[in-house]
């Protein structure tokens, strides 16, 4: 049985890698779980063990109708929803020039439709308790980028973006929004169908050469007890790295700050001599 005060999580993407992890560390905390997977049986292990604690659902979070009736039957069965984690999503690894319109269009589909597909189901829930709690899982690729993964990339801006003003149109009802943005992990991202990869153009050769990296790994365990922190504060981030690429991401702003300082005088230039007040 389940604590009084116990939290109900609505996650996509629980098969595995971040989303598996943080739904088996909610129901290990008494916490109830509407857990969605492509393939239900994924989730086969953790119903035996936690019985009518989680509730499994088959969703595809690209297509629309189904995720809102996956909410339907999480509100059904639990009443309520108090954290909704967007967590489905895949990498799409390639130059620029490589992706076809059709790789391009699925990335986007699935990493950012599918992210508003689930956002904008919860939120007539989440308005009526005048409460709730919407975790974005996008990525330290959220707010940098590396060459070779542009597509992945626009993917998890786009979300940042729309999160960011999303949390300012949500907060008098007393919903919070907060864009998770983990690092390397160890995680089974690499895998299968989480990660996959363009044709490789040969003249691109050099480059995947020359900017090859050696990822260092953070343990996914260690991630459970930040998302509780998050969940559980009054006054949760807007935007919080996890793992330890927190100081490049630092470095990259500053980069960006001096940039457009040392071209303020271009920037104001283009204003003109008089602004016209209430043009766009």
């Amino acid at each position: 049985m389940s604590a009084p005060d116990s939290k109900i999580w609505f996650i996509t993407g629980a098969s595995r890698g971040f989303g598996r992890l943080w739904t088996e560390a909610a129901l290990e905390r008494g916490d109830r779980v509407a857990a969605t997977a492509r393939d239900r049986a994924t989730l086969e292990s953790l119903t035996e063990r936690f019985g009518d604690a989680i509730l499994p659902l088959t969703l595809d979070v690209t297509d629309r109708n189904a995720v809102s009736r996956a909410v339907e039957d999480a509100v059904e069965r639990f009443g309520r929803i108090d954290v909704v984690v967007n967590n489905a999503g895949y990498g799409l690894f390639g130059m620029v020039e490589e992706a076809t319109e059709a790789e391009l269009r699925e990335q986007m589909e699935t990493n950012f439709f599918g992210t508003v597909w689930v956002t904008q189901s919860v939120l007539p829930v989440l308005r009526a308790q005048r409460s709730g709690r919407i975790l974005q899982v996008t990525s330290e690729g959220g707010v940098r980028a590396y060459p070779g993964i542009g597509a992945y990339h626009a993917s998890k801006w786009a979300v940042e973006g729309l999160s960011d003003s999303l949390a300012q149109e949500v907060a008098s009802f007393g919903i919070h929004v907060t864009a998770v943005e983990p690092g390397p992990y160890a995680t089974e991202f690499a895998g299968s169908t989480s990660l996959r990869t363009t044709d490789p153009h040969p003249d691109y050769a050099g480059v995947r050469e020359a900017t090859a990296k050696e990822w260092v790994l953070g343990d996914p365990e260690a991630t459970a007890e930040a998302i509780f922190t998050i969940v559980d504060a009054e006054n949760p981030p807007r935007r919080i790295v996890l793992g330890h690429t927190l100081p490049e991401i630092e470095e990259i702003y500053a980069e960006r700050l001096r940039v457009w300082q040392e071209w303020a005088p271009i920037t104001k230039a283009a204003f003109g001599t008089r602004g016209v007040p209430g043009a766009a």
